[in-house]
């Protein structure tokens, strides 16, 4: 079967990116001919701050190759000319926001290819006034629906109920290149070798509810006055502002931060280093930032929200809080802090282990394979 995948890939920056290679990357092992359909851009320059990442030794000639710009809506017929010739089975699109359902429903359209579309998310994060008319143009878009978790899979069936759907999971990320001693990476980021370090990883945005750990902050070194919270990732807002909190709230000593893009390679650093990663979100589907974590082979603390308790085993992958709040989250590290105290997180392990072994690409790329063999059309 000939795929066509329509997503962001390497070079761009970003989860999503990650995870569409890897994807393609699985589905090429079961046979499956899939050919990447790369976007040139998502958004203008100004707005990502640099949205390529330095490209090394990589086979990039499908992305030099493209010219698909979400932004510029003349782009698109060129990816539609592309399509065409390369007249696949099937296409596979990525999609986790509204912004990307009116080029979807025009490639559907002038192209007459039939489409599942991965659903990351229905609506985005950040809601906006058009995400009803967006989904409307997605229903009339998709052939079928890959979801990552129950919340989107509910979430879907409420909105779009007639279209074909099949719920996976987020697969596990395992760690890239040389892995760091914990000794190492602890020494390189100059954090005491025997003093409790949180991490908390990836882009910061509001939903993330960075500003609710560091609120938490105060209550956890009542507990244990050593511990440190690493910061790493590229701010979506000025970072001034969760400095100016730091100090309101007198942690300066216990909070370090790293602001920008963590290169693959670089967030090697920060997992060795970390005992544990939060994930303190007010708002949440599947996170790929947990399937990081059991990658490195560390356990996390995670608000309820959306699907995060889906990806957790409380107390043998992790810790849920009972609310969104900060003294919940507190409450939830103060549960990691014991177990850390009587040296059980190697117990741990065992656990987290399993679970990267029953959430694996290749039992993704079997699952999604079977799903998007009965949605195409062979010719």
């Amino acid at each position: 079967m000939r795929i066509a995948f329509i997503s962001p890939f390497f070079p761009l920056k970003g989860g999503i990116a990650r995870f569409s290679g890897m994807l393609r990357d699985a589905l090429q092992d079961r046979g499956y001919d899939v050919t990447p359909v790369a976007f040139r851009a998502l958004y203008p320059d100004f707005l990502v701050k640099g949205g390529v990442e330095e490209a090394q030794g990589a086979d990039l000639t499908f992305f030099n190759e493209s010219r698909l710009v979400l932004f510029n809506p003349i782009s698109w017929f060129g990816a539609i000319r592309h399509l065409r010739s390369l007249k696949p089975d099937l296409l596979l699109v990525a999609y986790w926001s509204g912004f990307l359902a009116p080029l979807f429903f025009t490639i559907r359209r002038l192209t007459g290819i039939r489409m599942v579309v991965l659903l990351h998310n229905l609506s985005s994060h950040e809601s906006f006034l058009f995400d009803p008319l967006m989904q409307r143009l997605l229903a009339a878009s998709a052939d079928g629906f890959l979801t990552l978790s129950e919340a989107v899979t509910k979430t879907v069936q409420r909105a779009l109920p007639e279209i074909p759907l099949l719920q996976l999971f987020h697969p596990l990320y395992e760690p890239d290149g040389e892995h760091s001693s914990v000794q190492d990476a602890r020494q390189a980021l100059k954090l005491d070798a025997h003093s409790p370090v949180l991490l908390f990883f990836g882009y910061v945005r509001h939903y993330k509810g960075l500003d609710t750990m560091l609120r938490a902050m105060p209550a956890i070194l009542q507990r244990d006055p050593a511990l440190r919270l690493v910061v790493a990732g590229q701010f979506h807002e000025d970072h001034g502002i969760y400095r100016k909190l730091v100090a309101q709230l007198g942690i300066e000593g216990n909070v370090d931060f790293y602001p920008g893009y963590v290169s693959t390679e670089r967030s090697a650093l920060f997992f060795a280093a970390a005992d544990a990663v939060v994930l303190p979100y007010r708002s949440a589907t599947q996170s790929g930032v947990v399937q990081l974590a059991y990658g490195h082979g560390l356990p996390v603390i995670v608000t309820p929200a959306g699907a995060l308790p889906e990806m957790v085993r409380p107390g043998k992958t992790g810790w849920v809080a009972p609310d969104c709040s900060a003294e919940g989250f507190a409450g939830a590290v103060g549960e990691f802090l014991n177990r850390r105290d009587k040296h059980e997180l190697e117990a741990m392990r065992p656990a987290i282990e399993a679970f990267r072994r029953h959430f694996s690409w290749e039992v993704f790329a079997e699952q999604a394979g079977h799903f998007l063999e009965a949605r195409a059309v062979r010719r």
